[in-house]
């Protein structure tokens, strides 16, 4: 999985006053925890805008006085009528305990039963994963070459050396669906009587 560098401000004070001036300053209030100790920092807007608006799920690298955590964006908050980045939640990520993260999932391969004229839909778009930071993919394909019109794929039908999934064992990630297309092609085919 890719990472970003994020360069990072210790705050030593904290609270509402605290974070306003900060805001007022153009920056972000941020914590980082999960690790030995919770710390609180800032950053710029303008800094953050790569990591946080991006399809990718990306490891943070955040530097603070020379010391990097590598983390990743645990929680956003966002103005209710501007947008504007109000606050980021960072977890930090251990190089030798598993972690739980939601990674792309991308379907690959052109079904058969799409092929037939059925369509294709697509219930999940992020899989959920637990393993260590160094085999977690920046996404998870999935081939969907030999779907047929009413199958699908399901969560139990995933195979990963490294990875174990968390989701609902039952989800559907995809199925084939049919269409009037594939309908008529179906009764176009049957034998004149």
């Amino acid at each position: 999985m890719k990472h970003f560098e994020l360069k990072a401000e210790l705050r030593t004070n904290i609270g509402k006053k605290a974070c306003k001036a900060v805001r007022k300053e153009n920056g972000i209030p941020c914590v980082i925890y999960g690790g030995t100790e919770t710390i609180h920092i800032s950053t710029n807007q303008s800094d953050v805008r790569k990591l946080i608006y991006t399809p990718e799920v990306l490891f943070a690298d955040i530097t603070v006085n020379g010391k990097t955590y590598i983390s990743i964006v645990k929680d956003v908050q966002y103005h209710p009528t501007t947008d504007k980045i109000l606050h980021i939640d960072f977890y930090e990520v251990s190089t030798d305990k598993p972690m739980k993260i939601a990674i792309p999932l991308k379907l690959i391969g052109s079904s058969v039963g799409v092929k037939a004229g059925g369509k294709l839909q697509q219930k999940i778009r992020k899989i959920t994963v637990k393993s260590l930071m160094e085999n977690i993919p920046e996404n998870f394909t999935v081939d969907i070459s030999e779907l047929n019109i009413g199958q699908s794929m399901r969560i139990r039908d995933l195979v990963s050396d490294t990875l174990e999934f968390v989701d609902a064992k039952p989800t559907i990630i995809a199925l084939i669906a049919s269409s009037r297309g594939a309908v008529a092609a179906d009764t176009d085919t049957e034998p004149a009587k």
